[in-house]
């Protein structure tokens, strides 16, 4: 059984049955947001592995309506969520986006997908000429109390399907290795989304939120929590 089986037979939506919509409104901000800061103004976007589609949604509202968007997705399931999100501006394709023809554009985003994928080395090399830019959001999974307690990590690969676990530092080196040229990276931090992870989790945040603004790169390798939101030029 290869990693695209759980996408493809409905099993990540039996896990995930919001396929984490919740989460869009705050990681769309965060793209948003970096573009602006580096006066990007793309004309075509393309998202791959969409999910639901409602990233690119919340993002179409915050630009111009010049701009064109596609979602690229494998999952059965999560197109058939993204279809009452589609318009005039927003398409979203049930195919493979590195099988597929005529998908070059002005910006891509990988927004929590390298994680998934079995070669994620030959993936970011077939994808490099596809387009000047790339925004990724990486979780970083890879911090000391997940060492430490490993069920954590076994619990994401479960649960979510990730396959690999990286940490900031891993992270850009793979980038870096591939011949992108690193433009910026921030620190996001989804422990402070409306979730209920149990105790455990609740009392995390407090060395989080105590910690970060005075030794970020510390807290996030010792208690995690965050995510590496990284534009690159390819």
């Amino acid at each position: 059984m290869s990693a695209e089986d759980r996408y493809l037979d409905g099993d990540y939506l039996r896990n995930n049955p919001t396929w984490d919509v919740e989460d869009a409104p705050w990681k769309a901000d965060l793209i948003f947001r970096m573009m602006e800061k580096h006066q990007l103004k793309p004309q075509t976007i393309c998202e791959i592995g969409c999910g639901c589609g409602e990233i690119l949604l919340q993002l179409q509202k915050k630009l111009p309506q010049s701009t064109h968007m596609s979602g690229y997705e494998i999952s059965p399931q999560a197109i058939d969520l993204c279809k009452e999100r589609a318009n005039e501006r927003l398409s979203f394709h049930l195919e493979n986006y590195c099988d597929a023809t005529d998908t070059d554009c002005d910006l891509i985003l990988l927004i929590d997908v390298i994680e998934h994928l079995e070669d994620y080395y030959r993936f970011l090399r077939d994808i490099k000429d596809k387009s000047p830019y790339i925004i990724l959001h990486i979780p970083l999974e890879m911090f000391v109390l997940a060492v430490l307690h490993q069920q954590f990590l076994l619990g994401q690969r479960r649960k979510v399907g990730h396959l690999h676990f990286f940490s900031r530092d891993l992270a850009l080196q793979v980038l870096r290795d591939l011949g992108y040229e690193i433009i910026d990276f921030q620190y996001t931090p989804g422990y402070s989304l409306d979730r209920d992870f149990g105790l455990k989790d609740q009392l995390l945040k407090i060395p989080r939120a105590l910690l970060f603004p005075i030794a970020s790169g510390l807290t996030v390798r010792v208690f995690g929590g965050y995510s590496l939101l990284v534009l690159v030029r390819s």
